[in-house]
């Protein structure tokens, strides 16, 4: 990883409704033009849920742009040739997250989905705001590691060990 161009980051979820958006529009925001930021489901809801699309431009994140997207798009001949894809699907919550065929670098950042969540208003948009945090914490971990200077195993030592924040 020594050549200066953005590296492509995808990030997958089953709906692409909620976590990969959230942590699409963290990452093109931290990554400082070192990243391109992409989110995409195995099975896209088709849309956006309100409650990420709140938090977002409560933290004035453009959302205008946002869309929920089958990983498919990404597998397509034109798409953009990815140097990393991140599942933030939970496994524990029973969600199936696609595997990826091809050489980019993989790691699984779990967080538990904020869609699932019942309760009042105000429990549902803690519960987004939770996964915001997490979502933010680990990525500013990436954001932050010498790309350059990492051989492929450290790297993947490094990317896995940022799930478990």
């Amino acid at each position: 990883m020594t050549d200066d161009r953005p590296r492509n980051v995808l990030f997958l979820c089953t709906g692409n409704s909620a976590r990969s958006i959230i942590a699409e529009c963290v990452l093109a925001r931290e990554g400082c033009g070192k990243f391109n930021a992409y989110s995409a489901g195995s099975m896209p809801t088709g849309k956006v849920n309100p409650y990420a699309i709140d938090l977002l431009e409560r933290q004035s994140f453009p959302t205008g742009e946002l869309w929920s997207k089958s990983w498919d798009e990404f597998a397509a001949p034109g798409s953009p040739e990815l140097d990393f894809i991140f599942t933030v699907c939970d496994n524990a919550a029973g969600e199936v997250c696609p595997v990826w065929p091809g050489q980019p670098m993989t790691a699984h950042w779990g967080v538990p989905d904020p869609a699932a969540v019942e309760g009042s208003d105000e429990e549902i948009k803690n519960a987004f705001l939770d996964a915001f945090r997490q979502l933010s914490n680990r990525i500013n971990i990436f954001v932050n590691l010498p790309l350059d200077t990492l051989d492929r195993l450290s790297l993947q030592q490094r990317l896995d060990g940022i799930g478990k924040h």
